[in-house]
């Protein structure tokens, strides 16, 4: 388990490392100059050429690439103060930091990936092993078809319906907002739970599909047979034999959501009206502000990477016939 893991912290590294001089060289290639998006529109050559001093790019582009990368391991100075590591530049829009704005992000993607992750993994699953329990009967038919029907919807379609029936229309539900769960638990809850049901209902129909196919492929085993021949109950072998060795392509689908959401649902956040790591990124790239690109990509590109290294051990856990080599 140690080499794996050292093996692929080593890979995740290069991995980054690409991602991060790809995209920084590849910004140089827009032809306008981001010095211009932070001086403003009344701007004067004698205030560019200082706003140019001021972030670095009067260097050669290897240069920056260079004083960008120690930035991240043992910070760096820049004329708006001393940024601490992990120092991912100052914002070219704001002359903010980007760690401090990411940070302020994060904590909303972070709420609604586990709000989410825990209704559509309860519902998904729960639905899942009841249509292969009772396979062929009114209730598998019944959640196979409702998984069927919603694995077509979207979010920003019915994200918009939910919002005008619950929001506008009945005022049943407040409008989605985020805050703090430290502040207000209750707050917190009310303010995202249509956002997690939304997400819930289209992510519910892939758990439920993926975990009855699983659960009645692992009944076809061998040693389920043998379990239910040595006289175990239906329940004890459903649970104990079965129900494991169906998690594998689950636990897959899983850490791909995970991954997926943590990185930044942007429609979410867009159709909801709310300011998370997925606006960040689209805000960065319409304000053309490299530094906030490079932050919200190489996290991003963290999160994926986290969540494959994740997935790859817990298999050999689930599964003792899985050997990590």
């Amino acid at each position: 388990m140690l080499r794996f893991l050292i093996r692929r912290t080593s890979g995740a590294a290069l991995i980054l490392l690409l991602i991060s001089a790809f995209t920084f060289f590849m910004y140089f290639a827009i032809p306008q100059d981001p010095a211009t998006l932070a001086c403003g529109k009344n701007c004067t050559k004698a205030a560019l050429d200082i706003i140019h001093k001021n972030l670095g790019l009067d260097d050669p582009v290897p240069v920056q690439y260079w004083h960008y990368l120690v930035g991240i391991f043992a910070g760096r100075d820049f004329p708006v103060g001393h940024c601490d590591a992990p120092c991912f530049g100052v914002s070219f829009r704001n002359n903010q930091m980007v760690w401090d704005t990411m940070m302020d992000r994060l904590p909303l993607t972070v709420s609604l990936t586990v709000g989410g992750l825990v209704v559509f993994l309860i519902a998904g699953l729960g639905a899942g092993l009841m249509a292969a329990r009772f396979r062929g009967t009114w209730l598998d038919k019944l959640f196979s078809g409702a998984s069927l029907v919603t694995s077509s919807f979207q979010i920003y379609f019915l994200g918009p319906i939910v919002l005008g029936i619950f929001v506008y229309s009945t005022g049943w539900l407040d409008k989605p907002k985020y805050t703090p769960i430290t502040e207000n638990p209750g707050a917190w809850f009310a303010g995202l739970l249509i956002p997690w049901v939304v997400m819930a209902t289209i992510f519910t129909a892939n758990y439920t599909r993926m975990a009855r196919s699983s659960m009645i492929e692992q009944l076809q085993e061998e040693h389920v047979r043998a379990a239910r021949a040595k006289g175990m109950s239906s329940r004890y072998v459903f649970f104990r034999y079965a129900w494991r060795g169906s998690l594998i392509p689950i636990i897959t689908i899983i850490g791909m959501d995970i991954a997926a959401l943590l990185s930044g649902g942007m429609v979410t956040e867009l159709t909801f009206g709310l300011a998370g790591f997925g606006r960040l990124a689209i805000e960065s790239v319409t304000n053309k502000d490299l530094p906030v690109l490079m932050g919200v990509m190489l996290i991003s590109a963290a999160f994926i990477i986290i969540c494959n290294v994740v997935v790859d051990a817990l298999y050999a856990v689930i599964d003792p016939r899985v050997r990590l080599s």
